[in-house]
């Protein structure tokens, strides 16, 4: 399934004044790294980021949200959120920021 092209032009919509914004082709659409490393991905009609692990539990419960699971293990830290829970820009802000307040603790995958 291809990604939601204007899914992904909301997202780069709210990262255009942030420095160090690269995006790459990745998890079956279209990922932006912030300071190399991943922070928001746009998969399908879905957004996936990643976040503080200390708060993926709490909000995999929310409806519209499910964790990312790899090699059937739920990966903390990392959530998909279905478009209901952002379709007005207050709530997808919300959702963009809490990938944002987390990249700078967040751990490069570049070596």
């Amino acid at each position: 399934m291809p990604y939601n092209e204007k899914l992904a032009d909301r997202v780069r919509e709210v990262l255009a004044g942030i420095p160090g914004v690269e995006e790459k082709k990745m998890f079956r659409g279209v990922t932006f790294m912030v300071n190399d490393k991943m922070c928001v991905s746009v998969s399908g009609d879905e957004l996936m980021l990643r976040l503080d692990p200390g708060l993926t539990e709490q909000l995999v419960e929310e409806p519209g949200t499910r964790p990312m699971v790899h090699g059937g293990k739920h990966m903390k830290g990392f959530i998909y959120i279905s478009e209901e829970r952002f379709r007005n820009q207050k709530d997808f802000n919300r959702w963009i920021q809490l990938a944002l307040d987390y990249n700078p603790k967040a751990k490069s995958s570049k070596k």
